[in-house]
């Protein structure tokens, strides 16, 4: 029977990710492989993830390197899924065998093997760095090319490995020359894809937030005793966005040139900012959860996010953003909208200060609410009444509102 094969494509893990490196290959040439096994392991600049096998068979040719950066939907496998004989590791084609990882190496207490990849051998060599003191952050405590280049570079700023001039250049007096990591490039793409593809508009309204900082503080000990962790401000304006949302669904929509489509489900972004990246994992079916519910979500996708855990389907499918710039004192911040998105809302600082009502002056904690929006989707008015509605439902809080 004639042998039939599969081209194994480079997965898209994530809605905004477009490409994977590759850092490590699971299986050589003339494996036998099963279905949703492992074949490869990648890094993007948001997830590190397996790449499991789209079906049962021999792995006939390996396409693409380790270290090689592929687009998503790029061959870079075949399966032989039928008629196929085992073949001989001596049989397989020397470029496939090239790109297999090195051999292992042994620490020197004899413990624990450690692989490490063609490119992070290279980028060790390059950066003059010990691997073996280098902590891995990737898959099983795998060391990846930002591990070593995040070590060289702090190295370098504490004077321990000054000849690491990719990783950081003194130049003149007190200059210095960063590289640019590959997840920082990403997310310059990315942003500089959103301002020059879609026409920035920017609303900001005022929020009385008494109701929400009392319903805080009559809530949040006993919160903190069951959950085991804080409750946040965060919570109470994803709840007042998904309501605002469902209320105004085409702010819940995304433009593609030819049409716009308005989503059913309202899947919240929720944006989580570290020393070297930005994620935006996504809360699904927002508008279902309870406040106790989003703080919930939130927290275990951020400790998820910050340990370098997160799933790639954890990062897709958002249909809206939510930002908190003031756990950082800021007043007022107007956001990138994700593209794919049609806004993003951003709550600023909430700040004591003197408010005008019906004739006399009052310390009122006060916060700005700031949206930025697509204007080929909402115009003005549409944007004002989605805001309108988050800034009313936040204000109709009080201490008897349920948490859950």
């Amino acid at each position: 029977m004639a042998a039939t094969t599969t081209r194994v494509v480079m997965p898209q893990l994530g809605e905004s990710v477009h490409e994977g490196t590759i850092s490590r290959w699971l299986v050589k040439p003339g494996d036998r492989i099963n279905e949703f096994e492992p074949m490869l392991e990648v890094d993007t600049d948001k997830v590190n993830a397996e790449v499991p096998a789209p079906v049962s068979g021999i792995l006939r040719e390996i396409l693409a390197k380790e270290g090689d950066t592929i687009a998503a939907g790029a061959e870079i496998a075949v399966i032989e899924t039928s008629g196929a004989q085992r073949v001989r590791p001596s049989e397989a084609p020397t470029l496939e065998r090239a790109a297999e990882p090195q051999p292992p190496r042994r620490d020197e207490d004899g413990g624990r093997e450690h692989y490490y990849s063609p490119a992070v051998l290279t980028v060790a060599s390059e950066l003059k760095v010990d691997l073996s003191k280098v902590a891995g952050t990737g898959l099983g405590g795998r060391v990846t090319r930002k591990d070593v280049q995040d070590y060289a570079a702090k190295a370098t700023a504490a004077g321990v490995a000054s000849q690491s001039a990719n990783a950081a250049t003194k130049r003149g007096q007190g200059d210095q020359v960063v590289p640019l990591t590959r997840a920082r490039k990403l997310i310059a793409e990315n942003m500089a894809r959103s301002k020059q593809t879609i026409p920035h508009a920017w609303q900001t309204q005022e929020v009385d937030m008494s109701g929400v900082v009392a319903n805080r503080n009559a809530n949040k000990v006993q919160f903190q005793q069951h959950e085991r962790y804080s409750l946040t401000y965060l919570p109470y304006v994803m709840a007042a966005a998904a309501a605002g949302l469902r209320e105004h669904p085409m702010v819940n929509s995304t433009f593609n040139d030819t049409e716009i489509i308005v989503h059913s489900d309202i899947n919240l972004g929720v944006s989580v900012g570290m020393e070297d990246t930005l994620l935006v994992p996504v809360v699904r079916k927002a508008d279902s959860l309870s406040l106790g519910g989003l703080a919930r979500a939130v927290n275990d996708l951020a400790a998820s996010a910050r340990s370098k855990q997160l799933k790639a389907d954890e990062l897709a499918g958002g249909t809206f953003t939510v930002n908190n710039s003031g756990t950082f004192g800021t007043l007022f911040s107007y956001s990138v909208i994700n593209p794919g998105q049609t806004g993003i809302l951003t709550m600023g600082a909430i700040v004591e200060r003197p408010v005008a009502a019906q004739g006399m002056i009052g310390i009122k904690p006060m916060m700005y609410l700031c949206f930025s929006l697509d204007h080929r989707v909402l115009d003005g008015l549409q944007a004002s009444r989605f805001l309108t509605s988050v800034r009313v439902w936040l204000e109709a809080v009080t201490v008897e509102t349920p948490i859950f």
